[in-house]
């Protein structure tokens, strides 16, 4: 178990630029580009989510309302859009049960909501966490391929996303603006500096030392 992912948190503040990772406010375009971003790059999911806000305003009741053939051709950019098409329309149907409220969504347990989100065919571990810490206003650890590999190259290596967050101690203290920072610094950092050893070595937290415990 990593159990100073608080003092890794720290050391990327140090380190890295504070800005937003997602470049807007609005949580429907979150949730959309988190799916969107599957399998792909984001030029790509831009491409797409233009498309989708020339044509519904992210209006989620639009959104619901498309045809499957015309969602299709809005993310075809996006790549996979006939897989993407259907889980979109299978989140969409989801959240309409509660009548599109995402703050009320939100009030559930996390726990619960993960497995709920989890249940949805299309949204797996990754996503669900995205859309946890961006959508829904909660915290947890986002265990994607740059965390995987940074947390390698400082000591730790784990069989996949599932077995990192599975391994890390996240405490009450990094709330969910703290999550999203983290979240979007590995990527970052992860951008510059994993594309080879000289470069890792180069960067400023190739010294940093994990904590395990048992």
């Amino acid at each position: 178990m990593v159990i100073n992912i608080e003092e890794l948190y720290e050391a990327f503040s140090q380190v890295m630029e504070h800005r937003r990772w997602w470049d807007t406010d609005n949580k429907w375009e979150i949730l959309l580009g988190a799916v969107l971003v599957q399998n792909t790059n984001w030029r790509n999911v831009d491409y797409a989510l233009t498309n989708l806000a020339v044509a519904t305003q992210f209006s989620p009741e639009k959104i619901l309302a498309l045809e499957k053939t015309e969602l299709q051709d809005l993310i075809r950019p996006s790549g996979f859009y006939k897989g993407k098409s259907e889980t979109i329309q299978r989140l969409f149907t989801w959240l309409a049960e509660a009548q599109f409220d995402l703050g009320l969504i939100a009030q559930q347990d996390f726990s619960k909501l993960r497995k709920e989100l989890l249940t949805i065919k299309g949204i797996g571990e990754e996503t669900a966490d995205v859309l946890l810490v961006y959508v829904f206003d909660h915290s947890t650890f986002i265990a994607d391929k740059y965390a995987q590999r940074i947390f390698e190259n400082l000591g730790f290596l784990s069989s996949g996303y599932k077995d990192l967050k599975q391994h890390i101690f996240w405490p009450e203290t990094l709330d969910t603006i703290k999550a999203q920072n983290l979240h979007g610094w590995i990527i970052e950092y992860g951008q510059i500096y994993l594309k080879n050893k000289d470069l890792w070595q180069s960067g400023p937290l190739n010294q940093f030392k994990l904590k395990l415990s048992s």
